[in-house]
């Protein structure tokens, strides 16, 4: 690495946000990336293309330009993008944020050290143990920090694994497998069921193709391709295959346009790595913190060491001081703490199916003021089951159930012909739905998977082989009539059709086990090519002439059912006459010999996949959270409108709902009056980044559809931009650049791809959105209780400064070792914050809006309430308990001001206390141990009326409280203990400056603890008294 190149980096690590020496550069590629797929090549002529590529289809490319084109071009795979050292990663950890703060107090440690031997060689090693102890925390926390990020793989890594190893192309006239990576533009490929595509391809030919296209595009259902091209858009046209799909039905020939990082997945990778990770929202409250405590103690520190000078102390020995002053205020123990908190949340995240990548994300999700979420699999099952049916000119519900028999209800009551009757509850025997089902059972390829524990399973939790509609089909027929694979086998297929995307329909044609011997044909598909198909109708036990008024209800029933997001399939069926196709005839599916006109319709199956249990719970309450949850997904507008609908993402009508009811213009709806909107990818790409604002700013519930991962991207990016706090949820490779650019993002643990997860701070092990609302909870929790942390630990602070201020300023005796700033920090005070953790909510969390960005932990108000009201009383019983060991002594507290140069001087053997006893200077020492131990024990003893007083922010303890968190309780137990500890055990209080105090010293604090707890619960009373009013907001932290 070049010496300029490791500059950068290590001032990168320094300076926040870096120096980035191709910001330009950097941003225009961006730029660029953002940008939609723009080609040509599936609109032209294919003729016109061939000439473009200089290629052959009939022999392919020879060998000699091939080899040229790949040297020309490079391979065909992702180009890795620059990886930044590990050792960079481990700077930025062990040098930034707070640990920056933590080495200068080490380092500003050692210095005063050094500077008093270099005045005094018998000087203590006080400050030279308390640098090096900061130093152990910070490199150990970093270390620790880097272990749990380095669990996270690269997300280069998990595109590679996407990439195809080999392809089938045609070369020199020959068909041959090479690597992928050796694929150039212009070669003619071949593709079956089960392999991925090499490249982005033109489509030469297919035979009944699909491909899944879901990792692009969001979109669940496999897609039918062929050679014609059926839109502009490339993502949307069917003559294009992109790179890395699955072939999941048939086989195509193809023509590369595009290899390596010029495909679809190869913009998408670079994007996904080139988008920046935001800078999580605990973060930046952690770098203010940082500030605030950074500005305190040096203006302390500078307003000192004027008065220090000012009182003719040595500039020498004032800057030493001044250094022990601005290390007082620094929380040494606050990293860990925060650290382990995050970790202990993260665990309880995890018991709740939510597994924390990112620790700072654990505070990010409870911050959040917008979801970004998809559809598929988030909000919905990620399965498509049957809804509804249209039979005997009605619809009916579907209601199935892994436990109960399916249910099968008409919404509208009908007459049956026979019984003269209405009939809500459709019978099995029923001969309309007798004939639906034989069709759906027997018109299909779908099968169960054959293993034993499979089979064991209710059918709708069973794996099916085939693609999502037939599987619902599938299940839907087992549950009803059972046994499907039995029934195919008595009613044996002779002959079939597949589906394609010309047709838009298949068909099957089979021996039947009723003593009929004519053929049965049986054919589903896209309901418009089915009804054309048709001729008669069955209704009710009888046929009839499917005329224009059955077309206008199936019309109606269509739009109905197709405007509920429902896919419609239509089904119709046929009995041969047994003269013209007697048993043992030979039907030709090539070239039909056999009819395919004037059928029979049966009625409409149509499916969905179903919102997830608890869904619409969820999104209710994120809306009472302040929450705004907006729908994104790569589905149709009307499947996502009406998903959005159901699960509350959507409430009231849009423009197109109100122009459609009243039959007006859509243009003459007025849009202040409409708080919802859908909008498609194509109307999206047609705004600026001011009117993408201005939507998010004027409807409160959106949904947009159809959209390309570079739009996910910019709509993450429009939220950024009005300051909100963004969570977005994905799985799928097109999910990854708005994974990586939002505040925190949430992956599937289930569905989710490995980009997706990598990319991700967060992954829901059960890909259920109600599992967010969970976190959000925990989020919330989170930030109150960091606050908590925070109050706990700056009120303390003061008690550790205060000895140095009064040591320098009216020269007593000094009440506080350095050393024993550590035991407090490090020892006594760290098990007890971490407490905080457990503490339950107040109320409930869900029901108040979000944070903003401006909203910060540390505010002026948390640390005046701190320093200047609540650390008073923990200083003052503090120094009555120091006063009072003195005073016991012959020390009154007049008698000590003014003496600090002589107790401190060993050479003065015989200094007079308050009665006239001489003091040598080994029993001032002792004394001094003493002291300065009931100090430290008067920090320890109001730290516990602190740790009880902050325990609640606004309830009283004693209110249903004060027992629940057991972990605190013992923790202050803890702390009692480990005091007596480093009083009481030999040699070890000797080296930490303290002495074992008479238990009579420990009492003089206790009425100190007792205000202080009386403090907080009467601020608490006021708080609760006048919400939102003065006491109530200058007594709020």
């Amino acid at each position: 690495m070049a010496v300029k190149d490791i500059f950068f980096n290590i001032v990168s690590v320094i300076v926040p946000g870096g120096i980035s020496k191709k910001k330009k550069t950097s941003d225009d590629s961006l730029d660029k990336l953002k940008e939609e797929v723009s080609i040509d090549e599936h609109i032209i002529l294919l003729e016109e293309l061939i000439d473009r590529l200089d290629t052959d289809v009939e022999n392919g490319l020879t060998s000699e330009k091939a080899r040229q084109l790949l040297i020309k071009h490079g391979p065909n795979s992702l180009t890795p993008p620059t990886e930044v050292p590990e050792w960079i990663k481990f700077c930025k950890l062990l040098f930034g944020g707070f640990s920056a703060l933590l080495w200068v107090a080490a380092l500003l440690c050692i210095i005063a050290y050094a500077a008093s031997v270099a005045s005094d060689p018998t000087t203590t090693k006080d400050n030279l143990w308390l640098g090096i102890a900061l130093l152990i925390v910070v490199i150990v926390t970093a270390i620790f920090a880097y272990y749990q990020e380095s669990k996270a793989g690269k997300i280069m890594e998990s595109f590679k694994q996407m990439v195809p190893q080999h392809a089938n192309v045609l070369r020199d006239g020959q068909k041959v497998e090479i690597s992928a990576e050796d694929l150039v533009v212009g070669d003619i490929v071949f593709i079956k069921v089960g392999d991925k595509t090499p490249a982005d391809i033109r489509i030469l030919s297919s035979q009944g193709f699909k491909v899944d296209n879901s990792s692009l595009t969001g979109e669940s259902e496999p897609l039918t391709r062929s050679p014609d091209c059926t839109d502009h858009n490339p993502l949307e046209t069917k003559n294009l295959a992109f790179y890395s799909t699955f072939a999941v039905e048939g086989s195509c020939t193809g023509l590369v346009i595009r290899t390596g990082d010029n495909t679809v997945m190869g913009r998408i990778a670079k994007l996904a790595s080139s988008v920046s990770n935001e800078v999580s929202p605990l973060n930046v409250e952690i770098n203010h913190f940082v500030h605030m405590v950074t500005i305190v103690a040096i203006t302390f520190g500078i307003i000192f060491l004027i008065v220090l000078i000012s009182l003719n102390m040595g500039v020498l020995r004032a800057i030493v001081f001044v250094i022990g002053i601005i290390v007082a205020n620094v929380p040494e123990g606050l990293l860990a703490t925060i650290t382990v908190m995050l970790a202990l949340t993260a665990q309880r995240m995890a018991r709740k199916k939510c597994l924390v990548k990112n620790l700072t994300a654990v505070e990010a999700l409870g911050s959040v003021s917008v979801i970004c979420s998809d559809k598929t699999g988030t909000l919905t099952q990620n399965r498509m089951t049957v809804a509804h049916l249209w039979l005997d000119g009605s619809i009916a519900s579907v209601n199935l159930s892994h436990t109960h028999p399916a249910q099968v209800v008409f919404e509208n009551p009908i007459i049956d012909s026979t019984a003269d009757e209405q009939v809500i509850q459709i019978e099995r025997d029923r001969s309309s739905y007798e004939a639906l089902l034989r069709c759906a059972m027997l018109c299909s390829k779908a099968v169960f998977k054959t293993d034993e524990d499979n089979l064991n399973k209710s059918p709708l939790q069973r794996l099916v082989k085939g693609d999502a509609s037939e599987t619902a089909i599938l299940q839907f027929t087992e549950l009803v009539v059972g046994n499907v694979e039995d029934y195919r086998a008595k009613n044996p297929r002779v002959c079939d059709i597949p589906f394609n995307s010309t047709n838009k329909y298949q068909v099957s044609i089979h021996e039947t086990d009723d003593q009929d011997q004519q053929y049965l044909l049986v054919m589903k598909g896209a309901p418009e090519r089915i009804a054309e198909r048709c001729s008669k109708i069955f209704i009710n036990d009888n046929e009839y002439d499917l005329d224009d008024e059955w077309r206008e209800r199936l019309d109606d029933a269509y739009m109905t059912l197709g405007g509920l997001g429902e896919r419609v399939l239509g089904f119709c069926d046929l009995r041969l006459p047994l003269d013209q196709y007697p048993r043992g005839f030979t039907f030709e599916s090539d070239n039909p010999n056999f009819p395919l006109e004037d059928l029979r319709f049966l009625g409409f199956v149509a499916m969905i996949d179903p919102p997830r249990p608890g869904v619409s719970e969820a999104v209710q309450k994120c809306r009472t959270a302040g929450i705004k949850v907006i729908m994104v997904t790569g589905d149709h507008p009307i499947t996502a409108k009406a998903i959005a609908k159901s699960v509350g993402i959507i409430t009231s009508d849009t423009a197109e709902d109100l122009a459609n009811r009243f039959h007006l213009p859509l243009e003459t709806i007025d849009s202040k009056d409409i708080r919802s909107i859908v909008l498609s990818g194509s109307e999206l790409a047609q705004m600026s980044s001011k009117q993408l604002d201005e939507v998010l700013l004027s409807y409160r519930e959106i949904v947009f559809a159809r959209t390309s991962p570079q739009q996910k991207l910019i709509i993450v990016e429009g939220c950024q931009r009005l300051q909100w706090i963004v969570g977005v949820t994905g799985d799928g490779v097109n999910d990854s650049p708005a994974l990586k650019k939002a505040d925190i993002g949430i992956s599937m643990g289930i569905s989710g791809s490995d980009v997706s997860k990598q990319v991700a701070d967060m992954i829901l092990l059960d890909d259920n959105f109600a599992t967010i609302v969970a976190g959000v909870a925990e989020g919330r929790l989170m930030f109150d209780n960091l606050k908590k942390v925070i109050a706990y630990t700056f009120t303390k602070n003061l008690c550790q400064l205060l000895p140095f201020l009064l040591y320098a300023i009216v020269d007593i005796p000094l009440a506080l070792s350095t050393i024993t700033i550590l035991c407090i920090d490090l020892g006594t005070d760290i098990v007890p914050s971490i407490t905080f953790a457990y503490e339950k909510a107040e109320g409930d969390l869900l029901e108040r809006p979000p944070r903003k960005r401006t909203d910060k932990m540390c505010t002026i108000k948390l640390i005046t309430l701190c320093y200047g009201q609540m650390a008073m009383i923990e200083a003052s019983g503090a120094f009555f308990a120091f006063f009072v060991v003195m005073a016991e002594n012959g020390w009154w507290p007049s008698r000590l001001l003014g003496i600090r140069d002589a107790w401190d001087s060993p050479a003065v053997n015989d200094l007079r206390d308050s009665y006239g006893q001489d003091w040598t200077y080994e029993q001032r020492r002792n004394l001094d141990l003493a002291a300065q131990s009931a100090y430290f024990i008067g920090i320890v003893i109001t730290q516990i009326g602190n740790l009880l007083g902050n325990k609640t922010a606004r309830q009283s303890i004693f209110d249903k409280s004060f027992f629940r968190n057991k972990l605190m309780l013992l923790s202050i137990i803890f702390a009692i203990g480990l005091a007596c500890f480093l009083l009481y055990i030999p040699s070890l209080n000797q080296a930490l400056n303290l002495a074992p105090n008479r238990f009579l010293w420990w009492l003089p604090s206790i009425p100190f603890f007792l205000y202080l707890l009386a403090f907080n619960e009467i601020r608490k009373f006021f708080i609760r008294k006048f919400p939102g009013r003065f006491p109530s907001r200058q007594l709020t932290f």
